[in-house]
This record gives C-alpha cells, structure tokens and sequence, in this order.
C-alpha cells in the first residue's frame, strides 16, 4: 500500500522529462517498476498500465491516472 504523497513520489521519479505523463519508455526504463506496478495495481506489465488505465488513450499515464488505478486496486492509504 502506498499513500498519495509516496505514490506522487514514485510518479515524480519516473516521469524522466518532467512534463506530468508517463510513457511507456518512462515505465519499462525504471528498474523494479513491474514489481511495484503489479502488486500496486494488480497489473502484471506497463503495457498493460496503459492499455487499462490510460483513460484518455493518448498513450501515457498521469498522475491522476495512475492514482485511480492504484485506488482501484485498493492500494492507495
């Protein structure tokens, strides 16, 4: 379980070009993600982050988005 300030922690770290998404290179270049993304969001790959959690379909996670995704998993204090 994470809470919101560790989960925008986490964000912060990945998202490498600052520009408040995160994409796929952002995702797979960061070393244990799949691990945190798995047991976060009951998720098993970033490829699969995007295609259930990418609400908008423009090929990236926002923070919001990664959020409800976590929320959704029921990982989120």
């Amino acid at each position: 379980m994470a809470t919101e300030q560790e989960l925008q922690s986490l964000f912060n770290t990945l998202d490498s070009d600052q520009d408040g998404k995160l994409s796929v290179n952002d995702l797979l270049l960061s070393p244990g993600l799949n691990s945190v993304i798995s047991s976060a969001t009951s998720t098993s790959s970033p490829q699969a982050l995007l295609a259930q959690y990418d609400s908008d379909e423009d090929g990236n996670i926002t923070f919001e988005e990664l959020k409800q995704a976590v929320e959704r998993a029921g990982n989120l204090t």
